[in-house]
């Protein structure tokens, strides 16, 4: 039979082990080093002894206790007048002997019969070494198996005892017991008063039904064994604890460890995926701002060319119209004969008269539209900017740099964010952020950049190449269009010369429309390229991020559902 139960509990340990090997895999994801050293404490602890842990502030009698409970001869736990307990000791079986493992923890051998099962921790008391509470939280609670608090049995309330309960039991749901020391210093009367006060006081912190033992270590060494108490403490323990279930207890406190340790992270991981989707949800909304913002400077575009196409429409018509009636027979008969006389232009003045109002028109036209139109294009390309600097701003943050778990990627988080915003405000404030080879050709501006910096230099360049470009495409017109006159013989080819000149006006219509546009969307497109590149370092953030999170909540589901099955099989076994 016992073959039998050692061949299972080994069986359940190999397994607990690998679960715990999962686990440390999250833990190398988390980067959460005072995780990690729990985990490892914890996963060492599963071939271990039963622990035993002592708590309870100085002059409790705890050093006393443990003496009376191991029933030995020679006092293991040393006791003074003065607090002796100064350090963690680890009681355990073995050759008799003391090994210093830190400062704050010394491991003490002893060849004791009821140490082959049990080992006991006994620590400072409560009230003395605050400062060193995370000492023994991460050694020993997290792979304790049962928590024995030992209060004085003349007063059971002292607040950092019942404080240190409430952080042990509120982190890791241990199993507890109370222990009501120096109870010969107390009638049986005013002793019953305090074992009840006791459970009340657990039934408040959700403890139902404490276990509360009142013993006097002092009658228990000088063999007043009926009347100390440890007869009823030891039945417990045997019935519920060393009788044959240690080791099954044992995993269950170890399994127990591990949900409790999982419950962080899952809470953490929830913390950890609410602020990867908010971080999604911001980027995407980046997105959406450029393109909407993008959409509107392209609308606004393509009505700058509208209203400079309906300007140049009316202004050319107008000319061909007086040109068409100037080359009519008569009224160019009428104009050769009087500039002979000297009464009137010749002809050829006459078509540069018409040339240069052409000219002045045609400029005058579409720079006034242009310069609208820019205004409000500009305004549009700083906007992207503006409200995507706001929104960096405001940011949402709920995985602090102090989270429990996640701190680490919390601070990786917050250094990428605080990047991101020193950057794009930088790049904000760089006219040369807005300089554009592509359409700004060999022209120098260099001077106009120093009328502004950032973003107030986007309208200087739109002004710049809208002015060229419209320059260029009615200077264009015009000089082929005089190109035109001087080939036809006046007059007698007045369809020709009128459909040549409509012909060369229609082309300049459409250089317009497509090289005005094309520079303009192009050069808003790259803004916004140039905008979004701000975020790259933030966007490997949210890739890295998003495998990260795969592997942890599918590891983490898993173990979970381990933990709980095997949790489940122990308690078929023993009960």
């Amino acid at each position: 039979m016992k073959k039998y139960i050692d061949q299972n509990i080994n069986e359940i340990k190999d397994n607990l082990q690998l679960v715990f090997h999962e686990l440390n895999v999250i833990i190398e994801a988390i980067s959460n080093d005072d995780l990690a050293k729990t985990v490892a404490d914890v996963t060492r602890s599963i071939s271990e002894p039963f622990m035993f842990v002592i708590v309870g502030e100085v002059k409790a009698g705890k050093s006393s206790f443990i003496n009376a409970l191991l029933e030995s001869e020679k006092e293991i736990c040393k006791v003074a007048a003065s607090p002796m307990t100064d350090t963690i000791q680890q009681i355990t079986y073995g050759p008799e002997g003391v090994e210093i493992i830190n400062p704050f923890l010394k491991k003490i051998y002893q060849p004791v019969e009821i140490l082959k099962e049990i080992s006991i921790v006994d620590t400072p008391g409560t009230n003395t070494i605050v400062s060193h509470h995370q000492e023994i939280t991460e050694r020993f609670i997290p792979a304790s198996d049962l928590i024995v608090f030992v209060f004085e049995a003349k007063n059971p309330y002292r607040q950092s005892s019942w404080e240190f309960f409430d952080f042990i039991h509120s982190e890791w749901h241990k199993k507890i017991i109370f222990i009501l020391q120096q109870k010969d210093l107390l009638n049986f009367e005013d002793l019953n008063t305090n074992i009840n006060g006791v459970k009340i006081h657990a039934e408040k912190k959700g403890i139902h039904n404490a276990n509360v033992f009142a013993v006097s270590a002092k009658q228990e060494l000088e063999g007043n064994k009926n009347e100390s108490g440890f007869l009823e403490l030891r039945k417990y323990l045997q019935d519920n604890i060393t009788g044959g279930k240690t080791p099954y207890l044992k995993l269950l406190s170890s399994i127990n460890s591990g949900q409790q340790i999982m419950l962080k992270i899952s809470k953490g991981i929830l913390d950890r995926k609410k602020q990867y989707e908010l971080d999604v949800e911001f980027r995407e909304e980046i997105r959406q701002t450029l393109d909407q913002q993008e959409s509107k400077s392209l609308k606004q575009v393509n009505n700058l060319i509208e209203n400079l196409l309906n300007s140049y429409d009316k202004v050319t018509l107008t000319k061909i119209n007086e040109l068409n009636d100037g080359l009519a027979i008569i009224p160019m008969f009428k104009r050769s004969f009087s500039s002979m006389i000297g009464s009137s232009k010749s002809v050829k003045d006459w078509l540069s008269e018409i040339q240069d109002k052409l000219e002045k028109e045609l400029n005058k036209n579409l720079k006034d539209k242009l310069q609208e139109g820019v205004v409000e294009i500009a305004e549009s390309i700083q906007n992207m900017g503006k409200i995507v600097d706001l929104k960096i701003k405001n940011s949402k943050t709920i995985l602090k740099d102090d989270h429990e778990i996640f701190s680490d990627i919390a601070e990786k988080r917050a250094n990428v964010l605080k990047d991101l915003q020193e950057t794009f405000s930088s790049f904000l404030s760089r006219s040369e952020n807005y300089y554009d080879e592509n359409i700004m050709g060999n022209n120098n501006i260099t001077p106009n950049l120093a009328a502004g910096g950032g973003i107030a230099i986007v309208g200087v360049i739109l002004t710049f190449v809208t002015n060229l470009a419209v320059f260029d495409i009615t200077g264009g017109i015009l000089t082929a269009t005089g190109l035109i006159f001087a080939g036809f013989s006046i007059g007698l080819k007045r369809r020709k010369i009128v459909t040549s000149v409509k012909q060369e006006i229609h082309g300049g219509r459409e250089r317009i429309e497509e090289e005005i546009s094309e520079k303009l969307k192009n050069y808003i497109s790259r803004i916004k390229f140039k905008i979004d590149e701000n975020f790259d370092r933030f966007d490997n953030l949210l890739i890295k991020e998003q495998k990260s999170l795969e592997v942890i909540i599918n590891k983490e589901n898993d173990i979970i559902e381990k933990l709980s099955q095997y949790e489940a099989d122990i308690n078929a076994i023993i009960q």
